[in-house]
């Protein structure tokens, strides 16, 4: 497998676990948090920022961002240093070698880099996701999970479509979308392994 996988998810559909369990079966590297870790290091920003700033943005952050202040300003500069240190960290990660990528509109940056990549979208229903969240949060209040995974999954549009100028989702920007809800993990983790080991 010399293809590097990069996937993209709704929250609460289980892609990091469905990639972390595709990079143990094909033997290659799985960033994630090591993309957090090397951007504080490269950065000197903290982890916790970088976490809040990173990946997602709500629509309100958007906008208020756009607006001309002294603190938007900074919020806006600290965004964009951080999501450039991102991009580097994620060309070097990808030039080392195959590889999975969680998040962090890896697809787009490896394309733009002129570097081949199987992109991927987990997705799921609410039920699905809610079980998983759930677990995630420690919580089983229905409201708090519901508000939790429709801010998760705003925040993640938002960022995705400010960066790349597409809309997150959209099956057009990958080349396979997996209902993990349906096929479970499992099935999800066996789906990509194979296709990754059957693309030239």
């Amino acid at each position: 497998m010399n293809k590097i996988i990069t996937i993209s998810r709704e929250y609460g559909a289980g892609g990091h676990t469905i990639g972390k369990a595709v990079a143990e079966a094909l033997g290659v590297p799985f960033y994630d948090r090591d993309i957090v870790r090397e951007t504080a290091k490269a950065s000197g920003f903290d982890t916790e920022l970088i976490e809040s700033e990173g990946e997602d943005i709500s629509k309100t952050d958007s906008i208020l961002k756009s607006i001309c202040s002294v603190s938007s300003t900074y919020y806006r500069d600290t965004q964009e240093a951080i999501h450039d240190v991102q991009r580097a960290i994620i060309l070097r990660f990808a030039q080392e070698g195959p590889c999975v990528i969680l998040g962090r509109c890896a697809d787009e940056i490896l394309r733009e880099a002129g570097i081949e990549s199987i992109n991927v979208f987990i997705h799921a229903d609410d039920v699905h996701r809610a079980v998983r969240v759930s677990e995630l949060i420690g919580s089983t209040n229905a409201t708090e999970i519901q508000r939790v995974m429709a801010k998760k999954d705003g925040s993640r549009h938002t960022y995705y479509n400010r960066y790349t100028g597409k809309k997150w989702g959209d099956s057009k920007n990958y080349h396979l979308t997996l209902d993990s809800g349906m096929l479970g993990c499992d099935l999800c983790v066996k789906l990509i392994t194979e296709i990754a080991q059957a693309v030239e």
